[in-house]
This record gives structure tokens, C-alpha cells and sequence, in this order.
């Protein structure tokens, strides 16, 4: 990666609030894709004083692309750091600071240069940073469902509520997975598919109860890779697919969006309950019996599991598919007490 000097001392700058004069630097990539290359920076800063601060800087480099269904996701994080959105955070859940965001219409690509925070991220968090999760969540987006303040009304640029609905129709149109479920040719437990065909069927009646759930501000690919637990507190990268979707959703990816088989129905028991808990801090909506959060598991991951199954030759991934889905199956006779006020 090619790092222009001028942007770097830059950032610096907005990093240390001094006067950075110079820097060295070296990159090593962080993650990378067709959705946008992720490098950690680091090195020595100089100050004016001559000062030396050995520093470590996050620089994503988004190129444009076009995802199913919503076409601005490419440039939706430039378009929110760009916003006053992250006043609205607080100190236990909020995203890195951007110290300096750069777009290029030209090529139709952008650069954040972002916070680096070290901490538990993944399959290391514990089932406790889990609860803490769901909990702040909850009063993040309780906060903003009770206050609407106006920065929401000032994003344009945020991904539609119909988002997953139509994201599932859009799976469940494709015939290489519905006809596998329904075909004599399907190696799933015979429950598993079947639960997955009641989902087909139930789909209308279900998006009707979804849709009566309040509409909140979703992160949408709230998963523990981008999740840092840090000090007490957590960091929450990628906000791509951000938008308006409707409570409860995006605990659907914390629980079983590459989850830890093990406590998937643990982390369903615990995160639930905490989630309302910290939503009802902010405002007393009802009680609602009807969470949904085991349908939209179904609706969002259910056939892409089945993809995944068959789409992978090695046995190691088409058996964790399969114990996603049980484990599914198991969460739906888990009777849940849901807080209130």
C-alpha cells in the first residue's frame, strides 16, 4: 500500500492534537476483499518540539461496489463519519474515532483513516462480553428511538427497513437451494428442513409481526469480528450496511452469524433478555411476548447456511452448517422472560 505522507501526518495530527511534522510508517494488511482493503499504519511520529510518538493508525480504503438490494452501501461509511452520528454514541458501545475521511468522485473510492483499538474481538469474546453487547445495543438504540434526534433525520445515505425481507425473498427466489431443501437429494436432518419449509410458508404472517416491532437505527452486521471489547467498553467497526430495520435484528447476527456453536443457545438466553433491558432504559414500549428474534435467525441465515452446506466440500464446514441450524432449532421452545420499564 502506498501511503501519501501528507495524509498520514494528517491524521496524525488530529490523532495526537499536536503539531506532527514527520513520520515513518509501514503497513500490514488487516483484512481484504472486493468490499474494501483494511491496513494497519504503523511507526514513529515527530512533533514540532522533536518529540517521538510511536503510533498505530487503521487506514480503510473503500473502492465502489454494489451489494443486492442497496446500491449506496459502497460509501455509507464516509457518508455517516461525515454526519454528527457519533455524538450520539456513548463510551460503552460507540465506533472508532475517524480522524481524517477522504473521497475521490473521480474513481469513486474513499479513505478512513481510523482509531486502532486492541482488544477481544471474535470467538474470544465470552458470554458475558456477549450480554454486555446486547445490553448496550439496547440503550443505544432505545436512546435514539426515545430522543429522535435530528442527525437521523439528516442521514440520507442508510439502508431501507424492507432491506432483509427483501434480502430473503431474493434467497428463497433462487431454485439451487429451495429445491434442495424440498428435493430427495437433501442430506439435512429431516427437522431442519422442515423447519426451514415452515419458515417458507409462515413468511408473510411472520413479516407482518416483524413489521409491528419499532424501527430502529441497525447496525446489520452485528457480529463479534466486529465487535472489540476494550477497557469495559466496545468499539463497533464496519457500518456498511447500516439503516433502519426493526428491533431485535441485528441480535440475529450476534447469536448466530458465525457463532460459537457451543453457547449459541446460551448467548440467546442471556442476550435477549439484556438487549430489552437496556432498550426499556430509555423508553417503556411495551411488553412485548413476540421478540421475533428466532424468525429473523431463519429468515436471515437460514438459507444462506443451506448455501454454505452446499457450496463446501469439506466435511468440517457442512457439519458446522448443520449445527448452526440445530442449534436453531433448539432456541425455538426456549421460553424467554422480556423486560420491560
Amino acid at each position: 500500500m502506498n501511503i501519501k505522507l501528507e495524509k498520514l501526518i494528517y491524521a496524525l495530527n488530529q490523532r495526537f492534537k499536536k503539531d506532527i511534522t514527520a513520520a515513518d510508517c509501514q503497513t500490514m494488511p488487516l483484512q481484504g476483499g472486493t468490499v474494501g482493503n483494511v491496513y494497519l499504519v504503523s511507526g514513529s511520529a515527530q512533533t514540532a518540539e522533536g518529540e517521538i510518538l510511536p503510533y498505530r493508525i487503521v487506514l480503510k480504503v473503500q473502492k465502489k461496489w454494489e451489494r443486492y438490494g442497496d446500491p449506496g452501501s459502497w460509501r455509507r461509511e464516509y457518508d455517516l463519519y461525515s454526519s454528527d452520528l457519533g455524538a450520539a454514541f456513548s463510551e460503552a458501545l460507540r465506533w472508532p474515532t475517524c480522524y481524517y475521511a477522504e473521497f475521490n468522485a473521480e474513481i469513486n473510492e474513499y479513505h478512513l483513516w481510523l482509531e486502532y483499538i486492541d482488544g477481544v474481538t471474535g470467538l474470544d469474546l465470552t458470554s458475558e462480553m456477549y450480554e454486555k453487547a446486547a445490553r448496550e445495543l439496547g440503550r443505544f438504540q432505545g436512546k435514539l428511538y426515545a430522543l429522535q434526534p435530528a442527525v437521523l433525520q439528516s442521514l440520507t445515505n442508510l439502508s431501507h427497513a424492507d432491506l432483509m425481507k427483501n434480502t430473503y425473498l431474493h434467497y428463497r427466489s433462487w431454485p439451487v437451494v429451495y429445491d434442495y431443501l424440498r428435493s430427495e437429494d437433501c442430506e439435512l436432518p429431516l427437522h431442519v428442513r422442515q423447519m426451514l419449509i415452515d419458515i417458507d410458508e409462515q413468511a408473510d404472517e411472520i413479516f407482518d409481526r416483524i413489521e409491528k416491532l419499532p424501527l430502529v437505527l441497525c447496525h446489520r452486521d452485528f457480529w463479534v469480528t466486529n465487535l472489540i471489547y476494550a477497557d469495559g467498553n466496545f468499539a463497533l467497526i464496519d457500518w456498511d450496511t447500516s439503516g433502519w430495520g426493526y428491533l431485535g435484528e441485528d441480535l440475529a447476527s450476534l447469536i448466530a452469524d458465525e457463532p460459537d456453536i457451543d453457547h449459541m443457545v446460551e448467548h440467546y438466553q442471556r442476550c435477549i433478555p439484556a438487549y430489552y433491558k437496556g432498550f426499556s432504559e430509555y423508553t417503556d414500549i411495551y411488553p412485548i411476548a413476540d421478540h421475533c428474534v428466532y424468525e429473523i435467525m431463519l429468515l436471515v441465515f437460514g438459507y444462506r447456511l443451506v448455501e454454505g452446506y452446499l457450496h463446501t466440500e469439506v466435511d468440517d464446514k457442512k457439519r458446522k452448517h448443520v449445527q448452526i441450524l440445530q442449534k436453531i432449532y433448539e432456541m425455538k421452545t426456549i421460553p424467554l422472560i422480556i423486560p420491560s420499564g
